[in-house]
């Protein structure tokens, strides 16, 4: 990603926190209260509940099947307390991911009415994404979906749901993305110029089929009524990045600019070559000013990389 942090799958800066966890211990906390002993037995409890979901996790990936399905069993009953565990949710995923599915529909049933929450969730929303991938109870697994379309205007624009919200755009069935660009629909500008919820156009604008696709360029760069499109607030004089200084008013006018430029530039690599060319013409327009600025110099370099492709 070009901005903010990449998805949870992966592990670079930036991410929901992927390490596992160390014990530490704060000198002097307790010590000069005369409960030293009671902080070591905490210490020592946790260092223990560290070390066997540690020793479970490295089980679970080399002992057989019969033994996996046995083992998983007995997290029935504390599957919400690992999900959200820095150590105990990777023991989650790889359940998920390892032990055939008739075998952990217990995991599921414990996040029915939660998924909401645990899509924001740092480690949360990375346990809905594995089951997203693996689980292939139908039934079960729409419930989940189904609970994310539910939210998906809020998962869209919090810094973890947009991860679970782009997860459905790439990879779930076409009614399904279908469904979620028709709840941010009325919306497209507003969630352009959001850090995160500018991630998840971009997807609805890779992955939506070409009426969808139609439909969100128009909303973002036509003219409808109550709804200023994206295109002329970026480029119109006093208003966002490409204005001058003196003329912006608040933090979050520069910041949504700064992400719009990067939907505007998916725009551009995504539309129809009809709308592509009618694009190109509005933009150049503004090109002497846009050169001037920085999130500018990005559709500048894009739309002279699409014009000498064009010839």
């Amino acid at each position: 990603m070009k901005r903010g942090p990449p998805l949870p799958a992966g592990g670079e800066s930036g991410a929901p926190p992927t390490g596992r966890e160390e014990p530490k211990f704060a000198p002097g906390t307790l010590a000069s209260s005369g409960c030293m002993s009671s902080y070591c037995q905490l210490y020592l409890a946790r260092f223990t509940v560290i070390y066997l979901l540690l020793t479970l996790l490295q089980a679970l990936e080399v002992i057989e099947l019969d033994q996996k399905i046995q083992l998983v069993q007995e997290l029935d009953g504390h599957v919400m307390r690992c999900v959200r565990d820095q150590n105990g949710n990777h023991v989650i995923q790889k359940c998920i991911e390892c032990v055939p599915t008739e075998k952990i529909g217990f995991i599921i049933s414990a996040f029915r009415g939660q998924v909401a929450g645990l899509s924001t969730h740092p480690y949360g929303c990375r346990v809905i994404q594995r089951v997203l991938e693996h689980y292939t109870d139908e039934l079960q697994s729409q419930c989940i979906v189904d609970e994310i379309l539910q939210s998906v205007c809020i998962l869209a624009q919090d810094q973890y749901g947009n991860y679970v919200t782009q997860h459905v755009l790439e990879r779930g069935r076409p009614h399904e993305r279908s469904e979620i660009i028709k709840k941010l629909a009325g919306q497209i500008v507003q969630m352009s110029q959001d850090k995160f919820a500018s991630n998840v156009i971009e997807k609805c604008l890779e992955h939506g089929d070409t009426a969808e696709r139609e439909l969100l360029i128009q909303e973002i760069v036509g003219q409808t009524e109550g709804n200023d499109n994206l295109l002329m607030k970026s480029f119109r004089e006093g208003v966002g990045s490409f204005a001058e200084p003196s003329a912006i008013t608040g933090r979050d006018r520069i910041d949504g600019d700064q992400f719009a430029n990067y939907v505007v530039q998916k725009i551009l690599e995504t539309c129809s070559d009809q709308q592509r060319e009618i694009l190109l013409h509005r933009i150049k327009f503004h090109l002497p000013a846009l050169k001037k600025y920085t999130y500018g110099k990005h559709i500048v370099a894009r739309v002279e990389q699409l014009s000498l492709e064009v010839r």
